[in-house]
């Protein structure tokens, strides 16, 4: 039986790759790894490594899934993404309150107009 250990890489299509690279690097300041030519640049994200690419096959040229990114203080990274100009979807708002902690989300659109989140665990 195979077991699923964890998710070691999430892929995300892009359109422009040097586009897409400078916003991850640039903008989110994720840690750019390396790039595999022709179209692959790689980030690490925590214990994930997030692959960026222009898909050689068109059936994946389409938009990511949402994914969420964990912060510390969601209204400073809010403030920080807002300076820097990248296009808000929607300001941080309370989710869910939960018995420790209440649960913070924003989201926004990156250099490929993919959606993407910004979560936060306020504690109580």
């Amino acid at each position: 039986m195979t077991t699923i250990e964890s998710v070691g890489q999430i892929a995300i299509a892009a359109k422009d790759l040097d586009r897409a690279r400078a916003f991850y690097r640039d903008t989110l300041g994720l840690k750019h790894l390396f790039d595999a030519p022709p179209g692959l640049t790689f980030f690490q994200c925590g214990s994930i490594r997030l692959l960026v690419e222009v898909p050689a096959d068109e059936r994946f040229r389409h938009p990511a899934s949402v994914l969420y990114y964990k912060v510390a203080d969601i209204d400073a990274a809010h403030a920080d993404l807002v300076a820097k100009g990248v296009r808000v979807e929607g300001k941080p708002h309370l989710v869910a309150p939960m018995p420790d902690h209440d649960l913070w989300m924003a989201f926004y659109r990156d250099s490929e107009d993919n959606v993407f989140s910004l979560m936060c665990e306020k504690r109580k």
